[in-house]
């Protein structure tokens, strides 16, 4: 959560604000202050808000990794989508979280006859024949496997920021240089977020080695490590500026680790809202989630509890001669 911190100037009242990470000195009750004097309270956020991340898209609402997940992130008020990209045959990046095609498409249908689905194994015009929105629901029918600068060109139209996992990189050699090729083209998607801001774009993968080599090639983007890493090896691996593991492996103490190790963690992908309440609770820096409104509600309910209380207390007469 964001905290606070308090400049208070020459004072009729002492202003006490307490949250769950910050606090404020209390003056002992003595007589009335005089009338006339100001109170200047000044709130000082150092660090950057909660989101709930739109798991590829918000996939809960709209079929995953496609141009309508991310349609339904963007109406739903979602900041920051998450999606996975692979390679087809002829070398074009495209959206899609299995390494094969049967789950979110109709490619047995269109193509009964292969002997592989792989999305490795299929050219981008063949992939453009298949329907990857009716599996989820009719009314989605004819939606298409996106490619991504198709995706890039929708969130930029959104005004989306992007969590972009590098999936199953060992099927895809140089797969990142493929992705920082593309985003280098894109100066928006390189540009540093203001320390009160979500990060406009996040790199990550299960493969860690890939990640390095992305950081390497990126290194203005900040990287994240998916999965648990290790508290004996999180220090090795400060070079990343996150980690962000399954949410059933860890528990306050890991999140606290791997804060004071100068990383943030957005666990994943938590759909459940007394989930999201406890990781809320653990101090974490947001979370991925299918349901982004849901998550957006249970950001919203803990800045609630967290926010500055007031109260006035009277301050020592010392302090007006």
């Amino acid at each position: 959560m964001p905290r606070f911190g308090i400049v208070v100037a020459a004072v009729s009242f002492v202003v006490a604000v307490s949250t769950s990470t910050a606090s404020a000195a209390q003056v002992p009750e003595q007589s009335e202050p005089k009338r006339g004097v100001s109170v200047s309270v000044e709130y000082a956020f150092s660090e950057r808000p909660l989101i709930a991340v739109a798991h590829r898209g918000a996939s809960g609402h709209a079929p995953e990794n496609t141009l309508a997940s991310l349609d339904a992130a963007g109406r739903l008020g979602a900041e920051t989508v998450e999606f996975d990209v692979q390679r087809t045959s002829d070398d074009v990046l495209v959206l899609m979280h299995d390494t094969t095609l049967e789950r979110t498409t109709d490619v047995v249908k269109v193509f009964p006859d292969r002997g592989s689905y792989r999305v490795a194994d299929f050219t981008m015009a063949e992939i453009r024949r298949l329907d990857a929105g009716s599996w989820f629901d009719p009314a989605f029918e004819g939606e298409t496997v996106p490619t991504f600068e198709e995706a890039l060109d929708r969130l930029e139209e959104l005004d989306l920021n992007l969590f972009l996992e590098i999936k199953e990189p060992k099927l895809y050699p140089g797969i990142e240089e493929e992705i920082a090729a593309e985003l280098s083209g894109r100066d928006r998607w390189l540009e540093t977020a203001s320390p009160h801001r979500p990060d406009r774009l996040v790199v990550q993968s299960f493969d860690w080695e890939v990640v390095r080599r992305s950081k390497e090639l990126l290194p203005s983007v900040p990287h994240a490590l998916l999965g648990r890493v290790p508290e004996s090896q999180i220090s090795n691996h400060a070079w990343a500026q996150m980690i962000n593991p399954n949410h059933t492996t860890i528990d306050k103490a890991y999140v606290k680790r791997v804060q004071d190790a100068g990383l943030t963690i957005m666990p994943y992908t938590i759909n459940d809202r007394s989930r999201m309440d406890t990781v809320l609770g653990w101090g974490v820096d947001g979370f991925i989630t299918d349901f982004p409104d849901v998550g957006q509600q249970a950001i919203a309910a803990r800045r609630v509890e967290s926010r500055p209380s007031v109260r006035i207390v009277k301050p020592p007469l010392s302090l007006f001669g």
